[in-house]
């Protein structure tokens, strides 16, 4: 019997959360939900505007993303969220719908944010404008110290990252 996951694949905006989370969905035979998705039309709005948003925009987003979490958990299906869940509450928050969250933090330098910022903006293909970057570095609280966290650096390849991350995972095993 192959064993479920819930997985947070989680950083700042431009990080590629969607990239690895939805690589690594395919490797283990699980469903991937970019959380993007999972935003109330207002929240898109106000950060298209380049308007950061706030605890209480932020609310309903994760409440919906710990439902989802909590129905695969009971579900024993194995699930990956992109979810930037920048700080330490909000991945508690997270936590709660499965003690046994998996979290993904993709680190990426300034520079590289901004670059994969400004591109996406240029192509049209992601809402949140790279103004916002320097709000979100200013939100990010560092979770390496929490449980079940695997750290993956952008100076490795998707691959790379993906690979480590199923070494992690048949760890926990």
């Amino acid at each position: 019997m192959k064993s479920a996951y819930r997985i947070l694949v989680m950083g700042v905006s431009g990080c590629g959360k969607s990239t690895v989370g939805a690589r690594l969905a395919s490797k283990v035979h699980g469903r991937f939900v970019d959380g993007d998705s999972l935003h109330p039309a207002s929240n898109i709005e106000k950060m298209s505007k380049g308007e950061p948003l706030d605890d209480a925009d932020r609310a309903p987003w994760l409440k919906e993303i710990a439902k989802r979490f909590h129905q695969a958990k009971q579900n024993s299906e194995t699930l990956i969220i992109a979810c930037s869940a920048l700080k330490k509450r909000y991945r508690e928050e997270l936590r709660q719908a499965d003690g046994r969250l998996i979290t993904l933090f993709l680190e990426v330098d300034k520079n590289t944010l901004m670059t994969r910022m400004l591109a996406r903006e240029e192509e049209g293909k992601h809402f949140m404008p790279a103004s916002l970057l320097d709000s979100q570095l200013a939100s990010l609280e560092n979770p390496t110290d929490e449980t079940l966290v695997l750290r993956l650096s952008h100076a490795l390849s998707i691959d790379e990252q993906v690979n480590q991350t199923l070494h992690f995972l048949s760890e926990l095993a």
